[in-house]
Formats: C-alpha cells, structure tokens, sequence
C-alpha cells in the first residue's frame, strides 16, 4: 500500500488533529446496533469489460473504487473530458491504469465522511454539475463514495467523528408572533404583489411554499421558514433575489433590499425572547453546528435506482443512484416537498419518462429478480386500488406495483404465472392491519425461487405468494416509472413518500432489517456542551436529531459523554431534561421531563459514553432549521439546580353539547357475517360463503356510524344475504330443520299457495332474524305483507313456473329478511 492509499485509510476528516477530538465508530445502524455481514454484488450497469484495457485492479479496495466510483463517473458527461491522464488533476477517472485513478481519487475522497470528501464539495460548490442542481450531483457523488466505504469498510464500520461544537450561550431570540399583523403589514403586501403568480395556491402551475397566498394565516404559516428575524438580510426570501436572482420583479438588488427593509420593519416590531435566568441550561447550537451522522451501512450493492428527495424545491425529484440513465421524476398535480427530505402526494404524481425507465427492464430482467425498498407515511387507512410505487402503462398492465388497499399493502409483478396486470396479487392479510398511517418501511421483493415477500418496519408479514414464482421475460420496456398514482391516473394515492429505491435483486431478510434500521433523511449530532456544569473536561450531552418533517424535528436516544479519553465521569445526577428553542423552553414535546437518572463509572464506556434514555421526541419548528437555537435545561445536572414547580392546568369548559348520538348502529363487516352464519346455520368456513365474503369483505360497512351507511354497502350485505341463503336452501339437511313442513320439491303453486304454507317459510325467518320480546323492532304483520308481495311477484308465472321455482322463492325472502335492516341495525 503507497503512502497515499495508507493515508486515506487512516483519513476520518480533514482539520481533526486538535485535542479533544474522539472517533466514535458505529455501525451504521439506528442507535449505533450492528447490521448483518453482506456480500456486495457488483451493480450490473457497469460498461463492458472490453472498454478497459489497463491493469487490474491491484486490491480489493481499487476493484470497489472502479465498480462503485470510476465506472459512473468516467463518462465525458459526467468528469471523464477533464479529470483523466494529461488534461486536468486529480486524474481520478483516467482511462489508462484504474491504480493510478485509484490514487488520485483518494485524495479527494474520505470514505469515513463521504459528504465531506472534496469530491462532492467541489461539485456541490458550482463545479461541472450535469444536472440542474449542484446539490444533486453532490448527492449521487456521496452515494457512489458511500457505496465504495460500504465495501471497503465494512468489517470495521463507519466512523462518526464527534468534534466540539462552538461554545455559544443561550441568546435572546426574536420569535414570530401568534398573531400576522406585523406580517400583514410589511411582508404580506410585497409578497401577493410580486410572488403570486407561482408561490400561491391559485395560480396556474401552483409552487410551494404559498406564502403569497391571499389569506394571511396560511401565507405567514408557509412564510415563516423563509424569513430570518434575528438576521433579516439572511432570510430565504431576501438571498433568493439578491444572490440568486429568483424571478426579481424590477432590479434584484433593489428588490431584495425592498424585501429585506420590509422583515426588517416586521423584525423591529418583535420583542426579543430572553431565556429565564433561574434555568440551568447548556450551551446553545444550531442544526449549522451538528456534525452529520452518515446515512451509510444500508445494503445498496445492487441498488439501480434511488430518490431521496433531498432537492426541496422545484418539478424534479431526482434519482441519485448514479446508474445511468437517471430516472428523474417531474411532480404534477398537487404534490409538495417536505421538510427532511420527502414529497407529500395530494393529487398527483412523479412520474418518469418511459425512455429512462426502461433501465429497471434492462437491469432488472436478466437477474429476474428485484426489490422495491419505500419509506411511507399513509394520509389514511381508507384508501383502496391505490398505487404508491408503479412500472406500468396503465389501469391493466404494469411489470410491478406496490399500492394500498385499505390497511393491506399490495404487490403486482408480471411474470410467466401472472396475467399481464402482475395479477393475482399478493396482499399482507386484512386482520393484520399491516398497513398503518404513520410512516413505514415496506418492501417488496422477488425472486423466480421465493416469488414476492412483503416486509413491513423490517419484518416479514408471513404472506405467502398465490403464485409460484417465475422469470421476467413478459416484462415491457415501453412502461414508465411513477411514484403516487398510475400513468394513466385513475390510481391515486395520498401520503408522504421519504424514499423509494429499487434495487435489482432480491434483499434478504437480514438485509431487509439492516434498512431499516439505518432510518430515513438527514440525521445530525448535536453536542450541548455541559462542561461548564459537571466540570468534566470536553463533556456533552448528545442527541441525534433530525428534521421530521416541514413542521417539526425529531431528538433522539440522548447519551453523556466526555471528549477527554482521560475523563473519568461518575455521581453525576441528571434529572428533569427540557429542550429549549429560540429563549424558551419548548411547549410540547418535552419527554424527558421526568429523566431521573446518574451518570456514574460502571455505566460510563471511555469512547461511547452513557446512554440516558431510549426515547425519542418532537419538537415544533418554529423558523426552520437555519435560524432555531436549541438548547437544554435541567432541573438537577450535578450541584446545579433549579426547581421547576409544573403550572396548575386550569379547570376546562364545560364541554359544548354535541349533536345527539344515535342509540343504534351498524354490525361491522365481520359481525354482518357472523351473525348470518349464527341466523341461518351455514358455516362461514363453506367454500362458497368464504369466497363470496373474501370478496366483498371490503365493501361492507367498517363503522358502527349509520350515517356513514352507502349504497354500496347493502349491495354487498344483499351479496353476502343471498350466498348464506343459497347454501342453507341447497343443503337438504340444514333446510329441513330449518324449515320444518316445506316441501321444497312442491309447484309453486301448491308450496305458496295458503297463508299457513307461506308461513312455514315466514315464521322460521323471523324468528331467527328478528327475535322476539324486543322492545324496538320491525313490525312482525308489515314485514310479512312485504315478503307476500315480494312471493306473489315471483310465483306470477302459476303452473309454468320451472320445477326448482319453489327453492328459488325460499332463497329470495330468506335474503329479503336477512339482508335487512333487522340484522344490520344493533
């Protein structure tokens, strides 16, 4: 190993040489847990081995860098006209010797911190991007080193490197009022008469945010993280004109200093907000002053495509896999970003074109494998033929799709045992409920061994696939690739999708669990300094904490520890941790209020420190992730105290009368059909009972609530009605019993022909659904004036009837009765 290779295996960041500093390696798992040892295979998109004739690769390490970095960037459109032998250095993507790229590329890359590498900030600075966004480039860069570090390093994990933090106190922090009028008066005006065209609800091709809405409540709302009220010419709003030169409506340094006077005004109209001097508090940081923890140690040799949805802003979701050609995804409909990184699908889609997502055909089909890795958040439990993630041309041909009926997760694949809609499908099972509105990591995979396999949060549902598994040759390659409805429409789902990958074989179960593990989004360490309150050298209390979503950021799974390896911590107490943000402590969210624990020496790790708590909670953003100050307050850290006296809650209003509610209401779908198996002595485990309530089970009524009863819903009890009564009517034994005296093999004519031969069917029904003694029922001599009426319409035909007429009959006023209002309504 030369010098420069010894030096980038030791490299962990650059500037990291000052006292204090300590490498804490993890595993890159959720909280630091192991993933499982993987064997990497190569992605399948590299060029033919023919187009490199140079040496071999002299280690494993060199073959990692070529299949992962040199092969995806060498192309004269990506680094490949400059960076190569003679032209320009480093020449990490020559064509002549990958050893030589090899040597170059690790001095500007550092697997420890892929996001750091000069590498991706050079590119992520303005540097020959080939893409729209700089960002962009920088992502599918950092992937490409990650996937390199994830071979290279994967015996050893990969390190974190926590370094101290600036030491700033706790400021006085302006925060936005509850009430718009500042906002009114000076910003709202400028903002609906020059950015209503694009960042309002109603204009023609709508783009958040919508802070020029015209109602004022949800235009301050959508403003707010755009404006900076401690450093007004800092604000989002102010630097897209003047440094950015975002759709100026005169002179963009005008016109930003016009945007800037205005938050100015607004600013100057806010009174500062002091932290309460009787806290004990730790030093204050920003998300700026965290230290990112990689978002490596997922399985991702055989990932071909991937959408982070980092961008924020714009029509495109970018795919940052670094396999060519990139399925970049246009946003149509109402379909916005969130915060930490996501889309929220209301009523649209992002869709691809069909010429670039013919790469899942070309990569997916000769493996004949593959897997559709989501991270989702459901809007709701109620959505049906709803598809989430989609390879399709349309309502009735797809090569796979996962989708949502109601709480069940759907899975379609074409292949040589489905039609050509992927049919039948395989779906986790109704009573598991496996589908929730919250976010979940769901996968699909497939194999022509195993055929499809849902996991849901990293387990497998145990559902097993109606159909054996076979090869991928039927697949189309004129489909297109659309995440949040079909191609054609017709398919909408609604939610929040926070990644989507696909990957070209199938993952195992351990590989599955690894993923999930990791988590979603941008994740950062924030180190609050407590030195000055334990007087124990370079000592923080850490949490990972991530943006969660436009509204909030997530604190996660604190731990104590001490930058010192000499530091020997022990009787420390903690008790009462509160998160502070811009002067005050938060108001919701604070779930380590009733912390009550020590730091001492047995539980201390020199290297890792001490966990705290396993709990994780949300914090309200208040001006987004570039302005808010956190910091943390206790009320006992060491000889430190404050007493905190919780505020008395005040004796509610008496609560406002509410609509009447009904006394009655509806048998759920599973009550409907055990009650019709309890009524007629038809077992609902009867082949053709079974299968008539497997398919309509979703139809029936899922509230007891009578004013959500729909049409559609009797139709489906009628259905159900009308099976249990044709398999009692059918079965010579249950009839008899069931209908004592009725000779079903009797005309028409003479079986209904008298009042008493008409109630040896009547009464038995009755009794059975109606009961008797109950003191709000159906009226016993109205119901059988309907059931006359309804036997004499069906017996019209007299002695022409056909000979099964008088079964026939029997069916029809049991289903009459049964399907009824009587046993429906409990």
């Amino acid at each position: 190993m030369n010098p420069r290779q010894a030096q980038h295996r030791r490299n962990t960041g650059r500037g990291m040489a000052a006292a204090g500093v300590l490498l804490l390696s993890l595993l890159l798992t959720a909280c630091g847990e192991g993933g499982p040892a993987t064997e990497a295979n190569p992605i399948t998109n590299a060029p033919a081995a023919s187009s490199y004739s140079g040496p071999a690769p002299a280690t494993a390490d060199v073959q990692a860098f070529r299949l992962n970095v040199w092969d995806n960037l060498k192309s004269t459109s990506r680094c490949g006209t400059c960076h190569v032998a003679g032209v320009q250095t480093p020449e990490f993507v020559r064509q002549d010797d990958v050893n030589l790229a090899y040597n170059a590329a690790v001095t500007v890359t550092d697997l420890h911190n892929p996001s750091a590498s000069i590498l991706v900030t050079k590119v992520a600075g303005g540097h020959h991007c080939w893409v729209a966004q700089d960002s962009v480039c920088a992502d599918i860069i950092t992937n490409l080193i990650t996937a390199w570090a994830n071979a290279s390093l994967a015996s050893s994990g990969t390190q974190v490197v926590l370094t101290p933090p600036p030491l700033t106190d706790p400021g006085a922090s302006k925060n936005f009022p509850v009430d718009p009028t500042l906002f009114q008066t000076y910003v709202h005006p400028l903002l609906t008469a020059n950015c209503v065209s694009c960042h309002a609800e109603t204009a023609t091709v709508p783009q958040a945010p919508f802070f020029a809405n015209s109602d004022v409540a949800s235009a301050y709302d959508a403003a707010k993280s755009k404006i900076n009220l401690d450093l007004p010419g800092d604000s989002r709003l102010v630097v897209r004109m003047r440094n950015e030169f975002h759709n100026c409506w005169s002179n963009c340094d005008s016109d930003a200093d016009a945007m800037q006077a205005a938050i100015t005004s607004m600013a100057d109209g806010i009174t500062p907000t002091q932290p309460d001097p009787a806290l004990v508090l730790s030093k204050a940081l920003t998300m700026a002053d965290g230290i990112i923890a990689s978002s490596g140690g997922r399985q991702e040799a055989n990932q071909i495509a991937l959408w982070q949805f980092k961008s924020g802003t714009g029509s495109i979701a970018y795919d940052t896999s670094g396999v060519d050609p990139a399925i970049n995804l246009t946003l149509s409909g109402d379909v916005t970003w969130v915060g930490g990184w996501g889309i929220q699908v209301t009523s649209g889609k992002a869709q691809g074109t069909t010429a670039s997502s013919k790469k899942l055909h070309d990569l997916i089909v000769p493996t004949g494998e593959y897997s559709i890795e989501a991270w989702v958040n459901p809007g709701n439990v109620t959505q049906q033929d709803a598809n989430i993630v989609s390879y399709s041309a349309g309502a009735t041909t797809r090569n796979f799709t996962l989708g949502q009926t109601l709480y069940s997760y759907d899975a379609f694949n074409r292949s040589g045992n489905s039609d050509a809609n992927g049919e039948p499908l395989l779906s986790t099972a109704d009573a598991d409920r496996r589908l929730q509105a919250a976010l979940q990591h769901v996968v699909v995979t497939y194999d022509p061994a195993a055929g499809r396999r849902i996991y849901v949060n990293g387990v497998f549902t145990g559902d097993t696939d109606p159909v054996a598994g076979d090869v991928l040759s039927d697949w189309d390659d004129s489909f297109a690739f659309v995440l949040g409805n079909e191609v054609s429409g017709g398919r909408q789902w609604q939610g929040a999708i926070r990644m989507v990958a696909i990957h070209n074989r199938a993952l195992t179960a351990q590989q599955v669990e690894q993923n999930f593990r990791v988590g979603v989004g941008q994740k950062y360490y924030l180190l609050f300094s407590v030195t000055h309150l334990v007087n124990i050298p370079d000592s923080y209390i850490v949490f990972e904490v991530s943006q969660f979503d436009s509204y909030s950021y997530l604190f996660n799974k604190p731990f104590f520890i001490s930058l010192d390896p000499a530091a020997a911590p022990d009787g420390i107490a903690v008790r009462g941790l509160r998160i502070g943000i811009n002067g005050r402590e938060a108001t919701v969210g604070q779930a380590y209020r009733f912390m009550d624990t020590a730091i001492t020496s047995s539980d201390y790790v020199v290297g890792s420190g001490q966990p705290l708590s396993d709990l994780g909670t949300v914090i309200a953003l208040e001006k987004g992730p570039d302005s808010d100050e956190f910091f943390l307050s206790f009320e006992l850290l060491g000889s430190h105290s404050n007493v905190v006296t919780e505020p008395v809650p005040a004796t509610p209003a008496p609560p406002a009368d509410s609509p009447p509610a009904p006394d009655i209401g509806l048998r759920l779908f599973s009550e409907i059909n055990a009650t019709m198996a309890a009524v007629t002595g038809v077992s609902a485990t009867s082949a053709n009972v079974s299968a008539t309530y497997a398919a309509i089970e979703q139809q029936l009524p899922a509230a007891e609530d009578i004013e959500g009863f729909l049409s559609a819903h009797q139709v489906a009890v009628s259905q159900l009605a009308i099976e249990y009564c044709n398999s009692l009517v059918e079965d010579v034994v249950l009839r008899a019993a069931y209908f004592p005296g009725v000779n079903f093999d009797a005309a028409v004519t003479t079986a209904f022909g008298s009042t008493a031969a008409r109630d040896l069917v009547f009464d038995p029904l009755l009794i059975h659904v109606m009961n008797t003694g109950l003191a709000t029922q159906p009226d016993v001599a109205t119901v059988k004036t309907e059931l006359n009426s309804l036997v004499d319409t069906l017996t019209a035909c007299g002695a022409s009837c056909a000979a099964d007429r008088t079964r026939t009959v029997v069916k029809a006023s049991c289903a009459a009765v049964l399907g009824s209002a009587a046993m429906l309504i409990q």
